[in-house]
């Protein structure tokens, strides 16, 4: 019985090393075949998105000055304005309103009356973020305001300087084009709007 019981351990032990190495001949396999070994580097995809992780508040990428460049039509004759360059070489605020924002029309007023007194030394423009041009018109004309203006109905204007989905909104830019600071509030007078631009661009008015 114990040369039996020594022959039957053996034998077991010769078993176990051949289905250690059948089940090991099975993993390779399967993994050179595409089986669940090489799936494994998909868990990786979501992290190697790119784009899709990126924060919704990060610098525009590649675009230190993101109106260079950016045309839209004059809200009057419709004629095409090159946004940078009508604003290159000086300090400039940019107004984002539309004819149905209750507090665009009190903002309105208080930067036509900035924009005389800065002058030459502040160039101002506002932006009709909507896309009735002539309802726009028709405010500037009952509110009784003059200001450089452009339309722009697909909200460029915005998108490129990343403003918040709010209106008003004023944009401070520097002589060189890029973004100084997004203001997401509306102004009341013209005094307001001095002291942001002196804080900001440090222009003194």
């Amino acid at each position: 019985m114990s040369r039996l019981s020594a022959s039957a351990k053996t034998g077991i032990g010769v078993f176990i090393v051949l289905v250690a190495l059948i089940v090991a001949m099975v993993m390779t396999l399967l993994g050179d075949d595409g089986g669940p070994a090489a799936s494994a580097p998909a868990a990786a995809g979501p992290t190697a998105s790119g784009p899709a992780s990126t924060s919704p508040t990060a610098p525009v990428a590649d675009s230190a000055t993101p109106l260079q460049g950016l045309t839209l039509a004059d809200l009057y004759d419709g004629h095409p304005v090159d946004v940078g360059a009508s604003l290159a070489g000086r300090p400039a605020v940019i107004n984002l309103w539309a004819y149905w924002c209750a507090p665009c029309r009190e903002e309105l007023p208080a930067m036509e009356k900035f924009a005389r007194r800065a002058g030459d030394a502040v160039a101002v423009l506002t932006v009709h973020s909507d896309q009735h041009a002539d309802k726009g018109r028709a405010l500037l004309e009952d509110l009784g305001v003059d200001l450089p203006s452009v339309a722009d109905p697909e909200r460029k204007v915005a998108a490129a300087v990343r403003a918040p989905q709010v209106l008003p909104v004023t944009v401070l830019v520097r002589p060189d084009g890029t973004i100084a600071r997004v203001v997401a509030i509306p102004f009341t007078d013209a005094d307001h709007i001095a002291e942001v631009v002196e804080e900001t661009l440090g222009v003194t008015l």
